[in-house]
């Protein structure tokens, strides 16, 4: 009878006893053995000890790398620092943030930073320096940025100590599936979902993790295996509907954005099991879960979490993720069906007026995607020369295609518009639409409201 992977605590990673042959991480051509990730921990802290540098911002797309740097800083006591953007630019304005920057060689030069490049022939060199100490996880500071649509990143504060219990919740939860698995993943360990979902998580249960990201849907079908788990989001698991089949895997994960039912259908039909979306952020950390069975499907809080609501229906938390003895209230309304379950109604900080009407653009864009024309949008408050109004883009649904194609753009806006007013007031009604592929999004999944906003303005 297989057991399931044993997890050990960050705090212990290097005094657990763990077999120096077994694999820790893998590409298609190699697979990287413990001992081998012990030397170049080992090797990248005498290098950090001897410099001065406290806050060290790390960014590589090597997620083996980045897991080396991680923890030698972890050990060497430094501030870890994770940019969210590989930009040379936008690393350039983080700056101030940082003393030391460590890259791979896929990120380009940083102009007047402290830049060390990790390497194979930073590695090469041997070193009799060995790791047998614990991690003090509560002095181990890091710093994420949130990702956001626009504007200036948002530092958000976080401690080793606060993630070392989100993964043992992990743990709790889905130990079993790791069981014999490798983990793939689509999505940036530089967020903090692939930071624990693709790193942390499967270096502490001894199952290895795949040394860079799968960018294709085609790269998932050709990878599919009995061995895999697949950690995601909506932007790829969206983009499957395209694909025929594929080998059924141990599990798929989703966060960074809400999954339409249609995707989570479809990824149950490639790969036999329902995605477990995780729904949290940044500032966060894991809210709550659940397998979309039908669209309003339940979330199950993670059972270290207590949730109450605000007089706006907005849920406020009490986790050890973010602070164990103070309540943090969010932006997201809520409908409470038991102590530890509720539904998402949406954001109310996406409610605007227009006219001195208070407008809802969850509620717009929850009108639209109802209607059998349109498989999915995004609205956005607009700025007409003497105006406010709504605009949206939208993804058409075959159905859609056929009926624009049959009566032709103008006739479709004014059906269109006709079948919102039956639930929206007209100043609610979008007054610009425009036709899309796809709805333009980050690598995490958030919306780009600026490449959003050209689109309306291009045509």
């Amino acid at each position: 009878m297989n057991q399931s992977p044993r997890y050990t605590s960050l705090a212990q990673l290097f005094q657990a006893d763990r077999s120096l042959d077994s694999v820790i991480c893998f590409d298609d051509k190699l697979q990287i053995s413990w001992q081998e990730f012990h030397h170049d921990v080992a090797k990248l802290c005498g290098l950090l000890s001897d410099s001065p540098a406290q806050r060290t911002a790390i960014c590589t797309q090597d997620s083996y790398l980045f897991t080396v740097a991680f923890m030698a800083c972890a050990l060497s006591s430094k501030q870890i620092v994770l940019p969210g953007n590989y930009q040379p630019e936008a690393l350039y304005e983080l700056r101030s943030e940082y003393d030391l920057l460590l890259v791979d060689e896929s990120i380009q030069a940083v102009n007047n930073t402290n830049v060390l490049l990790l390497s194979n022939q930073l590695f090469d060199t041997q070193t009799n320096d060995t790791i047998n100490e614990s991690i003090d996880l509560g002095a181990v500071k890091l710093v994420l940025f949130t990702s956001g649509s626009s504007g200036t990143p948002k530092a958000i504060h976080k401690t080793l100590q606060q993630l070392d219990i989100e993964i043992a919740e992990l743990s709790k939860n889905w130990q079993s599936m790791l069981t014999g698995s490798r983990v793939h993943s689509t999505v940036s360990h530089q967020h903090i979902y692939g930071l624990l979902f693709r790193i942390l998580w499967p270096l502490c249960s001894s199952v290895p993790f795949s040394r860079f990201n799968l960018e294709y849907p085609e790269q998932i079908v050709s990878h599919a295996d009995s061995q895999m788990v697949l950690v995601s989001s909506p932007a790829l698991l969206k983009r499957l509907s395209e694909e025929q089949s594929a080998k059924p895997l141990v599990g798929v994960f989703s966060s960074g954005g809400p999954l339409p039912l249609e995707a989570a259908q479809q990824a149950r039909t490639l790969f036999g099991e329902l995605p477990i979306e995780v729904f949290g952020s940044t500032e966060t950390g894991g809210i709550a879960y659940r397998q979309q069975v039908n669209a309003q499907t339940p979330w199950q809080l993670f059972s270290c979490i207590k949730a109450e609501l605000n007089q706006e229906n907005c849920i406020k938390l009490l986790s050890p993720y973010i602070d164990r003895d103070n309540w943090y209230q969010t932006a997201d309304e809520c409908e409470m069906v038991s102590n530890n379950q509720f539904i998402l109604k949406g954001r109310t900080d996406r409610i605007i007026k227009i006219e001195e009407k208070r407008i809802s653009l969850v509620e717009v864009e929850k009108r639209l995607e109802q209607l059998s024309w349109i498989n999915e949008c995004a609205v956005i408050p607009f700025e007409e020369p003497n105006r406010l109004i709504l605009a949206s883009v939208i993804v058409l649904s075959d159905e859609g295609k056929q009926m624009l194609n049959s009566v032709g753009k103008g006739k479709f806006w004014l059906l269109l518009r006709n079948e919102l007013r039956k639930w929206l007031e007209p100043i609610a009604v979008p007054r610009r639409f425009r036709v899309v592929e796809e709805i333009p999004l980050n690598s995490q999944g958030k919306r780009l409201t600026p490449q959003i906003e050209q689109i309306i303005n291009a045509q």
